[in-house]
């Protein structure tokens, strides 16, 4: 499915929305109200909700008789103050009730139903702050780690997009991603940003648990192994590329990169920004320029490869951590049994592809041979192409040779 049939699909979707509402309403005022009733049964509010990139709690959804202003919202903004905006300028959390409903009624009125997708996102999104009814201190606590700074951890609650910074020890054992469940101490709020103290007791990868929107798989036609150079025609084709080939075509996609700060008019590319930091020896910037984009989306696969990069000489057991996250965020996207390929070729797999061959690496180099091989296996099957090389190491992994400094 190209992009276009998905975004056709997307609005004959909401076409249908907009009928089941609409059926029994005969002109503007009577769809209006039909909109506002459905919207009153089916969403839950106060919810949060962002106006112009403001983080807001949406308190009412209503509509007053007047066709022109048809619906309107009245939001909440943290410093208590209420305004009323018109509803279709309220952005919901992607993949809620209230975003498909404003979505349905963004396009019957003749918008552009998704608004948010051609903008570029920046690496500072701003969230919602947690409040101090969002946390019960007599037990602990289990919130998201969204990025790791120096002494504190920026996560964001289970359950909830809302956020807070957390003051606990050992914080480099966590990487962003990972479920943390803490024993909270005390809560406070310090320039109206909400702060957490407790200790950490222990962490989890549970991707599933994490409410991220899976990234979008493009179909870029199909892949034909007759078409692939496998060697030379007097070369015996290796053992590794026989099934591949015998397969035969297989489906070709892309999968989405989520890269928040990027402007392709002006070349920026926050990843290569941490890369030229690191190769300058300023590593700490490198990493916090990594963990902003973590913070500003998880699914950013690009960071997690480049931090597991940038300790994976010295700390293998830490670097597995940030590929496991970026490989199963990734993942998500894939549906059960999936056999099509994510060619190199195709740029935005490269984030996932890295992911992966970081993990399998980080699995050969802490002795998990049986492990790093299905994982380079699942690679070559992936991008029969192989750019990166793995062809060159599976003998010696399924062997249980031991890892080398020049691998």
């Amino acid at each position: 499915m190209d992009r276009k049939n998905s975004i056709d699909r997307d609005l004959a979707a909401l076409d249908k929305i907009i009928k089941e509402i609409t059926t029994d309403a005969y002109d503007d005022d009577e769809q209006l109200w039909a909109f506002r009733q459905v919207i009153e049964d089916d969403v839950t509010l106060p919810a949060d909700g962002f106006v112009i990139g403001e983080p807001v709690s949406v308190v009412e959804i209503d509509y007053g008789g007047n066709t022109r202003r048809g619906l309107t919202a009245k939001c909440r903004r943290e410093d208590g103050s209420v305004y009323v905006v018109a509803a279709s300028e309220v952005i919901f959390p992607e993949g809620s009730v209230g975003a498909r409903y404003v979505a349905a009624y963004r396009r019957w009125l003749g918008l552009d139903p998704y608004p948010g997708e051609a903008q570029v996102p920046a690496r500072r999104k701003r969230r919602h702050k947690a409040t101090d009814d969002d946390l019960d201190l007599s037990s602990p606590v289990e919130l998201i780690a969204l990025a790791v700074k120096e002494s504190v951890v920026r996560c964001r609650i289970l359950g909830s997009d809302r956020v807070l910074t957390l003051r606990s020890g050992g914080l480099w054992d966590v990487a962003p991603g990972e479920i943390i469940t803490v024993a909270p101490r005390k809560q406070w709020r310090y320039a109206n940003n909400p702060y957490l103290s407790g200790e950490i007791v222990s962490s989890r990868l549970d991707v599933s648990a994490l409410g991220l929107v899976p990234l979008k798989l493009q179909a870029m036609g199909t892949w034909n192994p007759e078409k692939e150079y496998w060697g030379e025609k007097d070369e015996p084709i290796e053992e590794w590329a026989k099934p591949i080939i015998a397969r035969g075509e297989r489906l070709a996609f892309e999968m989405e990169q989520v890269l928040p700060g990027a402007d392709p008019e002006e070349l920026s590319d926050p990843i290569l920004d941490a890369v030229d930091l690191k190769d300058a020896g300023n590593r700490h910037e490198a990493m916090k320029v990594l963990m902003e984009l973590c913070e500003s989306d998880l699914r950013c696969l690009d960071a997690h490869a480049h931090l597991g990069h940038f300790v994976f000489d010295s700390h293998p057991q830490k670097a597995i951590r940030h590929y496991e996250v970026g490989l199963h965020i990734g993942e998500l996207s894939l549906p059960a049994g999936f056999d099509g390929t994510l060619p190199w070729g195709h740029v935005d797999n490269r984030p996932f592809l890295r992911c992966l061959q970081g993990y399998g690496l980080s699995l050969w180099r802490l002795k998990r041979f049986a492990e790093a091989a299905l994982v380079f296996e699942r690679m070559l099957w992936l991008n029969p192409s192989d750019n990166q090389g793995v062809r060159f190491l599976i003998d010696d992994v399924r062997a249980g040779n031991q890892w080398r400094t020049e691998e």
